[in-house]
């Protein structure tokens, strides 16, 4: 069995329902299965980002991708972030919130259809990190305990 994460509320590549987005309930987090998590896995780490924003905005805010929702720290028996839920530390988005910040791509700029990506990382030990570590913090400190990774994708453009 492969290790995964899938959501009832879309499929892989499918598109993400506006009510989880800015077009719905901005805050309002979809609900996510975790699958197969790897016997000796100790925490678990989830990233939701967007790579797909403008280049101007990649050049004002200095990043390839905006952070959407970052969590560690996720104990490994976790099966089910329920919809609107949390579990383990929060990280910081990119404007800086301690939550989940649905999808809101800027209908002024191409593309208009952004993918955002759902990351999920098996880790063999806990994060010594603190709530609102960046993303750039939490990848950096995961890499030498990473020993399994999948990713669900969703789509999104404004209406």
């Amino acid at each position: 069995m492969a290790f995964t994460l899938t959501s009832p509320a879309f499929l892989n590549d499918g598109t993400i329902p506006a009510k989880y987005t800015c077009d719905g309930n901005r805050k309002l987090s979809p609900p996510l299965i975790i699958s197969d998590v790897p016997e000796v896995a100790k925490s678990l780490v989830l990233i939701m980002d967007d790579p797909d924003i403008p280049e101007i905005v990649k050049q004002k805010i200095g990043l390839s991708a905006y952070d959407h929702w970052t969590l560690f720290n996720i104990p490994p028996e976790t099966r089910e972030i329920p919809e609107g839920g949390t579990v383990g530390t929060p990280g910081a988005t990119t404007e800086g919130e301690l939550r989940y910040t649905g999808p809101c791509p800027p209908p002024e700029h191409e593309p208009s259809e952004h993918r955002y990506i759902f990351k999920l990382y098996a880790l063999i030990a806990p994060l010594d990190l603190p709530a609102g570590a960046k993303k750039e913090q939490v990848l950096d400190a995961l890499a030498p305990l990473l020993i399994a990774e999948t990713e669900l994708v969703g789509r999104y453009s404004r209406k």
